[in-house]
């Protein structure tokens, strides 16, 4: 995607969502912390639905540590890996409260070192509380980012790489949940909606997806490495035109 086009695919998003953030609830940035950690295979929905209560009576390290981590791994058994994010919990709670006077750092350095977070966690945490022009890819992203040609990579490191490049001002603050918020709710795994996508235009995803109830036209049937390779059916194979065979003959002199 080239240098206008990007700032173009922002453009848009920006003006379809002004005011962007995270769809998890969290009090403070220790809570953040708490809810992205919990947020590890498992939907914002989910996590939201577990932390709801647990945030009413625990918002810091030393509240969370009296809690302990089998109430804490009751609070959170409806989410996956609840055992080993509890003891997470736990330890990276401790941690705060002896390494850091109890407060969430503002550094990537920092904060991977703490139990249970990793770069992608570490990058919500300094967008989302911090203020800073990070760029956590989660499943979401690297499937927007590659999907589009917006900044394709062959892991998240490479594609969060790649949007430290592109992406411009005065997009680059809220340039993450963007993207998240779009390939959740539009450019989705399994069906893209691209019938409804404001970047339809810019994006190199081919065969687009048309609206419900519309048939897609000829020249979008499904070809090997698109999407028949990305559902795993065969395209259904197409007779020869009249007048043509699939094997040319050797033209005379």
């Amino acid at each position: 995607m080239k240098r206008d086009q990007v700032f173009e695919f922002f453009r848009r998003l920006a003006e379809d969502n002004p005011s962007p953030t995270t769809e998890l609830e969290y009090r403070n940035p220790y809570t953040l912390l708490v809810a992205v950690v919990l947020s590890a295979q498992a939907t914002d929905a989910s996590v939201n639905i577990a932390t709801r209560p647990l945030f009413e009576h625990v918002q810091t390290p030393e509240q969370m540590v009296a809690l302990g981590e089998d109430r804490v791994r009751d609070a959170i058994k409806t989410i996956g890996l609840f055992n080993t994010k509890a003891k997470n919990v736990i330890a990276l709670s401790e941690a705060l409260i002896r390494g850091h006077g109890s407060r969430v750092p503002g550094t990537r350095e920092e904060l991977e070192k703490l139990p249970g977070v990793g770069r992608k966690t570490a990058n919500v945490v300094l967008n989302t509380a911090f203020n800073q022009e990070t760029f956590a890819v989660d499943t979401h992203i690297f499937r927007v980012c590659n999907r589009t040609g917006l900044a394709p990579g062959k892991d998240p490191l490479r594609v969060e790489l790649k949007l430290e490049k592109v992406v411009p001002q005065p997009f680059r603050l809220n340039a993450h949940h963007w993207l998240i918020l779009h390939g959740r709710y539009i450019c989705r795994a399994r069906k893209p909606e691209c019938w409804r996508c404001p970047v339809i235009d810019l994006c190199r995803y081919q065969p687009k997806t048309p609206a419900p109830g519309v048939k897609p036209s000829a020249s979008r049937t499904a070809s090997p490495g698109t999407s028949a390779a990305r559902t795993g059916k065969a395209p259904m194979p197409r007779p020869p035109s009249a007048g043509r065979s699939r094997s040319r003959p050797t033209r005379l002199p």
